[in-house]
């Protein structure tokens, strides 16, 4: 489909229409067609701006859904599972939630990127740019400025296990992309890598505290260190009004359902929107429609409020709207809109299901308490909220595809830019917040235990989902020289940081940072030259 630039511009429509290579698979909109056949060739630079808003757009709704909806009920679903909690990625206390629960929320944008680039083998390159350029990013760039931000010292043990770790699983992705294909043996044995590394983590712990005779000892030089609750939070609650704790009613229950159901779709606190400065309230502007669709469409269970967040109408209405929200987006819609012995579609047979069964909830039910079985909705939820991130990567995806059409770029360098750029941009400012805060070796032990999650349950969880629907192998040919130099990247900047940061004795200050951050800049001169021909491999 790249020789579509080389016609004439008059032929790109005939061509894209014509040639199978540039249908894309999923997705609710048809990228190529709109580029080359709606817009005329004159206003393609006005199409390729449009194109990379809705860009950012994606990002935004990436990170929305998966912060304010997709996180919560995990968190919610590990609480009723009887999984201690806690805010720390790898604490000593929640070691299996923070390497599970924790990791698949922080990590989901990522992760489905992935699944969905593996489910064709020409975005393949996508996959493999974006989790090798993630992790040059989050491994020289996040933990330089940690370093540069708040000098510390790291946690040793933590830290060796997770580069150990980590260097296997990027050389088991080495051998599997110069072999150029992967089997249902290798996909597993990277799921059974990261469940190897999850046991490890659990048992290093549990072989800790025994040492420590089982107390809450303070924490040595080698352990993160927790934060503590020091700073008044936020107002939690985002339909707070325009009054104080002070001046709420009493007895809130006694509000009618349609005034709850309201005040349960407002996006906004008012008090809180009044404070901050115009550019925070610019970008609310912008996340307003997707938290509101998402509101409308995503239940949320707190475990931590009176309530759990039950609020009865509005949850009625997920009854109905969350399972038309998978089928929906489900394939694109493919299912939703199967007609069921060509009479009746799936998504009418779901709307009278649901409808009876938020009808009957509502009407034994009250607004006071939520009931026994509340806790189903974290599932409903997390089943929802998942769904739309499936559906925004499908999309980020298809229109990273066409960009790379446009400019003649490979899959692999929109990958380890834009992709990456993009999905590590949340964890890049949450990192250096929580450095900055006092954190800083909970936030570096961060930048080398989630991106072990990524590539392992990327690439396995992705390639294995591919192999279920179409062939019992997935070919991973490299579309260009540039995977071979992101590999190598990654693998000496691992190589780096496990010989540098034990010679310092764990001690992190500017020049570790400084270095790290010089290396990126390097590496991206390095690979950009490289995917522009400058650079030449044999």
């Amino acid at each position: 489909c790249w020789e579509v630039r080389k016609h004439n511009s008059s032929e790109w429509c005939h061509f894209i229409r014509s040639n199978p290579d540039c249908q894309l698979d999923g997705g609710f909109l048809d990228y190529l067609n709109g580029v080359f056949c709606v817009f005329p060739p004159r206003l393609l630079p006005l199409a390729v701006t449009l194109y990379a808003l809705w860009l950012l757009y994606l990002f935004i709704i990436l990170g929305v859904t998966a912060e304010k909806f997709f996180c919560p009920n995990l968190s919610a679903i590990s609480t009723n599972l009887k999984l201690s909690h806690n805010v720390a990625v790898f604490s000593l206390t929640s070691p299996l939630h923070g390497v599970t629960f924790l990791a698949f929320g922080n990590g989901a944008p990522d992760v489905f990127s992935a699944v969905v680039a593996f489910s064709d083998p020409r975005t393949a390159g996508l996959a493999i740019g974006a989790i090798f350029g993630a992790g040059v990013f989050v491994t020289t760039v996040v933990a330089g400025g940690i370093a540069l931000v708040k000098p510390f010292t790291a946690a040793s043990r933590p830290f060796l296990r997770d580069v150990i770790f980590y260097m296997v699983a990027v050389f088991l992705t080495f051998v599997v992309l110069y072999m150029g294909r992967i089997r249902l043996g290798e996909a597993l044995g990277y799921l059974g890598l990261y469940v190897f590394y999850v046991l490890t983590v659990v048992l290093c712990t549990w072989i800790h505290r025994r040492q420590r005779g089982d107390g809450l000892a303070p924490p040595g030089p080698w352990e993160p260190e927790m934060p503590t609750d020091v700073e008044e939070p936020e107002p939690s609650s985002t339909n707070s009004g325009d009054y104080g704790e002070e001046y709420r009613p009493l007895l809130p229950s006694q509000e009618p359902s349609l005034r709850i159901l309201t005040t349960a779709l407002s996006p906004l606190d008012y008090r809180k929107w009044r404070r901050k400065p115009w550019y925070w309230r610019l970008f609310k502007a912008f996340k307003v429609p997707v938290e509101l669709v998402l509101l409308l469409t995503v239940p949320v269970v707190d475990p931590d409020k009176d309530d759990r967040n039950w609020k009865r109408p509005l949850n009625c209405l997920h009854i109905l709207t969350s399972p038309l929200l998978c089928v929906l987006t489900l394939k694109s819609g493919t299912y939703g809109l199967y007609q069921i012995q060509g009479i009746f579609p799936v998504w009418g047979l779901v709307t009278l299901v649901a409808s009876a069964l938020a009808l009957i909830i509502f009407i034994t039910t009250s607004n006071e308490e939520p009931p026994k079985y509340h806790c189903v909705f974290a599932f409903l939820g997390f089943l929802a909220s998942a769904m739309w991130i499936n559906a925004a990567a499908t999309e980020l995806v298809n229109i990273l595809q066409t960009l790379g059409i446009i400019f003649q770029l490979s899959n692999t360098v929109l990958g380890l830019t834009l992709l990456a750029w993009g999905n590590s941009i949340g964890d890049t400012f949450s990192d250096l917040t929580m450095a900055r805060q006092g954190y800083p070796r909970m936030a570096f032990s961060a930048c080398f235990g989630g991106i072990i999650f990524n590539i392992l349950v990327g690439v396995g969880l992705g390639c294995l989902l591919q192999m279920t629907s179409s062939q019992p192998l997935v070919k991973l040919e490299p579309d260009s020289p540039l995977v071979w130099v992101l590999a190598g990247a990654l693998g000496l900047s691992l190589v780096f940081s496990f010989v540098t940061v034990p010679a310092q004795c764990f001690q992190l200050g500017k020049a570790y940072g400084v270095c790290l951050i010089t290396y990126y800049l390097v590496f991206l001169c390095v690979a950009l030259l490289t995917e522009f021909r400058v650079i030449h491999f044999s």
